[in-house]
């Protein structure tokens, strides 16, 4: 396993706080990889500027996508490995505003996870799927699966289903040394 899915796995169960970036205390998407940053790398390279929760930001810039691009090394889209940093564009025509890290590359074929209390995990459209259960290592999903930071839920492990698969418009990699 990489050392960043490892690391990410950690932050599991910390809950989502807008703009925060404290693993246990809370993050959102973003936080969730400046926290792996530090903990990884060291110092943050920037701060990010103040950010609006929706996906929609006034002045249509790609703010995020750029500062990935500053820090992280891009990557083709089609050379998925578990610890690549993935960017989403939410809805057509707005600025790609989130970030998760692939845990597993795979097929799309799900199995069940035995265990109590799992963690549910929103997806596109609104529906729920079953994610991790908080602070426990075990692997969900067979197939791709990734660790963000979502409203109402933390951080959780969820399926790269389909519907997530199609918003991912970049991917990108920490410092070769650390996977």
């Amino acid at each position: 396993m990489s050392r960043v899915v490892q690391a990410a796995r950690g932050w599991i169960g910390t809950p989502y706080v807008h703009q925060a970036s404290c693993k246990g205390a809370g993050c959102d998407c973003l936080g969730l990889i400046r926290g792996l940053w530090r903990e990884l790398c060291g110092a943050e390279p920037e701060l990010p500027p103040a950010y609006t929760m929706d996906w929609s930001e006034p002045q249509g810039t790609e703010a995020l996508w750029q500062a990935a691009a500053r820090h992280l090394t891009a990557k083709p889209l089609r050379d998925a490995a578990p610890g690549d940093v993935i960017l989403f564009r939410m809805r057509e025509g707005s600025v790609a505003k989130h970030l998760g890290v692939q845990s597993q590359a795979g097929s799309n074929e799900t199995r069940a996870m035995p265990g109590r209390g799992r963690k549910r995990s929103a997806r596109p459209g609104g529906r729920t799927g079953t994610a991790r259960p908080i602070g426990q290592a075990e692997v969900v999903n067979s197939g791709p699966a990734f660790i963000h930071a979502y409203a109402g839920h933390g951080v959780v492990e969820s399926p790269l289903s389909p519907p997530w698969q199609r918003r991912i418009v970049a991917r990108f990699h920490f410092p070769k040394e650390l996977n």
